[in-house]
């Protein structure tokens, strides 16, 4: 598995478990690993996100 795939995988969980409605000190982490994924992975495949234009 690749660690596009390891990360997005990552993510997914991490998202369900926002969405069982956790504590405060929980969702505090989970959106902080959540932010740190999201920072890898633009990183890792920045030709997916909004990069400079050739115009």
């Amino acid at each position: 598995m690749s660690t596009v795939a390891k990360l997005l995988a990552r993510k997914e969980r991490l998202l369900a478990q926002l969405e069982s409605d956790p504590g405060p000190n929980e969702r505090e982490e989970i959106e902080r690993l959540l932010a740190q994924i999201e920072t890898a992975l633009s990183l890792l495949a920045p030709e997916d996100g909004a990069g400079p234009s050739d115009a």
